[in-house]
């Protein structure tokens, strides 16, 4: 019987989350730690869902961690403007659209290799932040934001941070697009075969296009959430977030080769990157430890996806 993509990394998760219960002091995790396990989640988890829908189109983007570095400085530069919240968040995620709209030009209008295109956007996007925020953290007023991200919410009634909710509301709007809307069927059919795609009828694209912008518009969420969290925009944040954003990806299902995806998957493994990084710190377990951790469980997260495809095959 096939096990369905969701179902595989929520038992990888039960799995992790055995083993640090089992090593001593044998400690469960507290309503507390959970609490910020999912705030924790949600900047991977929001960037995790954009590249999902790239992934499964076939196409793959680098520089997502340098994109929401931009986008949380030009959000912040905007409130110390003077800005209200709502121009605030416009300027965040418009700045997301533009770079995913710029990937997307370059690679489906040009036809350059998405690895290369995206590899150097990973330092334009930088340099552009350190040089719109003179190489400094941007302060400015968060508007309210910071009541977004905090791990025990100012109302009881919301469990957890309201940007855990944000998350969870744009894990079902993606997760229907790309399961039941033709602009869903369209990407998992160019990311399984561009040429049966494009014979298909298929505007292939429009389509590869579209989940660039799409994921671009998610980074700028993404970016004023993260803004809101640590109250500045810092325009050297984010190295690496990319690699996390593809291992939650590839966890939850998405293939590398294209072609296959799930969103709840995707964010069931930024939940377990989270919970990795604060079982580790819960431990005492030095920072060097846990970035090991994290890096073996992406190259796992690819040996598994290198395993399906050869099954598939």
């Amino acid at each position: 019987m096939r096990v369905p993509l969701a179902t595989r990394s929520l038992l990888g998760l039960a799995l992790v989350a055995c083993v640090f219960v089992a090593l001593p002091p044998h400690a469960m995790p507290t309503l507390a730690d959970l609490r910020t396990v999912a705030v924790h989640a949600v900047l991977v988890g929001i960037v995790g869902i954009g590249l999902t829908l790239v992934i499964a189109g076939g196409g793959i983007d680098l520089s997502v961690g340098s994109a929401v570095s931009l986008c949380g400085v030009v959000a912040a530069l905007t409130a110390r403007a003077g800005a209200p919240l709502a121009v605030v968040l416009l300027a965040g995620v418009a700045c997301g659209a533009v770079c995913g709209l710029y990937n997307a030009c370059l690679i489906w209008l040009l036809r350059l290799p998405a690895f290369i295109v995206t590899l150097g956007t990973l330092g334009l996007f930088r340099g552009v932040a350190k040089w719109l925020s003179g190489s400094r953290t941007v302060v400015a007023p968060t508007l309210g934001l910071e009541d977004v991200m905090q791990p025990v919410p100012k109302h009881p009634a919301w469990v957890v941070a309201p940007g855990v909710w944000v998350l969870a509301m744009l894990a079902v709007m993606c997760g229907l697009v790309l399961s039941r809307t033709v602009l869903g069927r369209q990407t998992l059919a160019l990311g399984g075969s561009e040429e049966a795609a494009r014979v298909a009828g298929v505007p292939v694209r429009r389509t590869g296009m579209t989940t660039y912008v799409m994921c671009g518009v998610l980074v700028g969420v993404a970016a004023c959430l993260q803004f809101g969290r640590i109250t500045v925009g810092d325009p050297t944040l984010n190295a690496g977030l990319e690699l996390e954003a593809i291992a939650a990806a590839v966890i939850g299902g998405a293939s590398l080769a294209g072609g296959t995806g799930s969103i709840l998957g995707t964010v069931v493994g930024a939940v377990m990157m989270a919970y990795l990084r604060n079982r580790c710190a819960a431990l005492g377990w030095p920072n060097f430890v846990q970035d090991m951790l994290v890096g073996h469980l992406i190259i796992a997260a690819v040996a598994i996806d290198r395993v399906r495809a050869i099954s598939r095959g």
